[in-house]
């Protein structure tokens, strides 16, 4: 089974929201590292690395199934000064769980399936823990 255009143009959605998420825990993780709080800037390394994983997947997926791949804007999302991340980051996370639970909903090809299996379990334990380096390489 190949890609439908509308699993392509969720696949899609989802990839922007990625780096969306990609570009708000570097964000958070840089003002961290400004702060010399190492192991907040470490946690939220972790979560950015996780979500730059997913979009890096999620374009490759798309070029592979022979689907153009936009550029996706680099201007961070504001984010919440770092006594008070936690709230929000929570339900961006609770988003993105909800995201995967419903591309999982669609009718997928095993190997989208089990990307976005994959995704979603990271996403739960993000959404837990805000830590990340939940993605093997």
């Amino acid at each position: 089974m190949t890609l439908s255009r509308s699993m392509a143009g969720a696949l899609a959605e989802a990839r922007a929201a990625e780096k969306d998420q990609s570009l708000y825990y570097r964000t958070l993780a840089a003002a961290a590292e400004e702060a010399e709080d190492t192991l907040l800037a470490e946690r939220l390394n972790g979560l950015h690395a996780d979500e730059q994983h997913h979009l890096s997947r999620l374009t490759a997926r798309l070029v592979e199934a022979g689907f153009p791949v936009n550029d996706l804007p680099g201007t961070p999302p504001p984010v919440p000064a770092l006594d008070v991340w936690e709230a929000e980051a929570r339900e961006r996370e609770l988003g993105e769980v909800a995201r995967y639970r419903a591309l999982l909903e669609m009718a997928l090809d095993a190997r989208t399936k089990l990307m976005l299996t994959e995704f979603l379990a990271a996403e739960e334990r993000h959404a837990e823990e805000l830590g990340g380096k939940w993605m093997g390489a």
